[in-house]
């Protein structure tokens, strides 16, 4: 049993190093401990490739967007639903993935997740504009799925390197995401200006990831053979501005991941040259992804952090959109600065305004959940005051909101607590 608690949560790195060595320690009291590993590497070499996966299904959109809602004679506003979908859908299906995971095992849920995304991929990519819709919603709904699971096999399998591990997992991610940003105009121009193949080839990758996860769907032990009913977490005001933050600076994210390239389009870039600059700024994330949180913890809590990316943040998007264009490089490394980390300590937020294990799960779902399903409104309002004023100039209203709300509810995120919840297990 987990009694509510007001006492202050980790600020430090080796404070949140063992908030996760007791987290470990609670969970081998509780459930059998997992097989050793026979081939660790293959794990890793599995793990990286999945994560791969979880964003260029979101990310190779935006570069052709122009050509598919012209091939396909959308509006700017369908084109905003057609970005917003995946990210509703990220935030709608997340809670979905505990329940899979204790059912199926979370190994196999993974490996019939990365056929499904696979199977939406070729689905956006082969069957016009109902396929790029529905294609689009199975897309973000098993990215979900998937994001919810991976960090949980890293903290089983390797306890003693979870930090690194999710680090690593990170990085996977946004150079996914790079990769995906940079070469869909490319690949559409070497498929013969067939954006419908350029969308489809990030199939192949996904078809990789589940030939070399196969092994661990084979031999999955399951993640979540102990159930614990957390109480209290919905009203917690805590937890709700760990969400909220979560939602809005994802929100910003995704708005870039989405039409970014079009506005720069809109700005006299060409496609390659707009889907370059996207790539190039999410490969920037690298950088401030690994370093803004243990900046974080070295102070007394992370409010002075918060403020400090979501400003560099914001002076980016408002460089990208408004500044010359000579200087449209250095805006965007700015703005990969800046997401980099805000994204980062959204993360580190759950861990350190976590009590245990058990509570830090519950929070990551409630903040996905949520967080996701209120980062899915960002696109789709760009779209839509696109649509309504012809224009982008009225974007930065949207970034400014956006910002300013990312940083009232991450000044109180930020704060050394935790959120006071009592757990009981079922």
């Amino acid at each position: 049993m987990t009694d509510p608690t007001t006492r202050e949560a980790p600020t430090r790195a080796t404070d949140l190093e063992e908030l996760l060595i007791d987290a470990e320690a609670d969970d081998e009291q509780v459930q059998q401990q997992p097989p050793a590993l026979h081939r660790p590497w293959l794990l890793l070499l599995g793990l990286v490739l999945v994560a791969l996966n979880l964003r260029p299904a979101l990310s190779s959109m935006a570069p052709v967007l122009n050509q598919v809602t012209a091939g396909l004679g959308l509006s700017a506003s369908a084109a905003g639903l057609l970005t917003t979908l995946p990210v509703l859908c990220l935030g709608l299906f997340a809670p979905l993935a505990p329940a899979l995971a204790r059912r199926l095992g979370s190994e196999r849920v993974i490996l019939g997740i990365l056929f499904t995304l696979a199977l939406a991929i070729l689905v956006r990519s082969a069957m016009g504009v109902a396929g790029v819709f529905i294609g689009s919603l199975m897309a973000g709904a098993s990215i979900g799925i998937i994001g919810v699971l991976l960090p949980g096999i890293v903290k089983r399998d390797f306890p003693q390197h979870a930090g690194t591990l999710t680090g690593v997992y990170t990085m996977a991610l946004c150079l996914g995401a790079a990769m995906a940003a940079g070469a869909t105009v490319p690949l559409t121009q070497y498929f013969g200006d067939s954006w419908a193949l350029g969308l489809g080839f990030w199939m192949i990758p996904a078809l990789l990831a589940m030939l070399v996860w196969l092994p661990q769907a084979r031999q999955g032990h399951g993640l979540h053979k102990v159930s614990y009913r957390v109480r209290g977490l919905w009203r917690d005001r805590l937890a709700w501005q760990v969400t909220l933050y979560m939602g809005l600076q994802s929100s910003l994210a995704y708005i870039v991941f989405g039409w970014l390239p079009s506005i720069l389009i809109g700005r006299g870039l060409s496609p390659t040259e707009a889907g370059l600059v996207l790539s190039g700024s999410v490969i920037v994330q690298l950088v401030s992804s690994l370093s803004a949180p243990w900046l974080a913890t070295r102070g007394k809590d992370q409010r002075l952090a918060i403020v400090i990316v979501m400003l560099v943040t914001l002076a980016g998007l408002f460089g990208c959109l408004y500044a010359p264009i000579s200087g449209l490089w250095g805006w965007a490394v700015l703005l990969g600065l800046g997401q980099g980390g805000t994204f980062a300590l959204a993360l580190t937020l759950i861990v350190l305004r976590s009590r245990d294990a058990h509570v830090a799960a519950n929070l990551s779902s409630m903040a996905q959940g949520v967080g996701y399903t209120v980062a899915s409104m960002g696109p789709f309002a760009v779209g839509l005051v696109h649509d309504l004023t012809g224009g982008w100039a009225a974007v930065g209203w949207i970034f400014a909101v956006l910002g300013v709300g990312a940083i009232i509810f991450g000044l109180g995120a930020g704060r050394a607590l935790h959120v006071q919840v009592t757990c009981e297990q079922r």
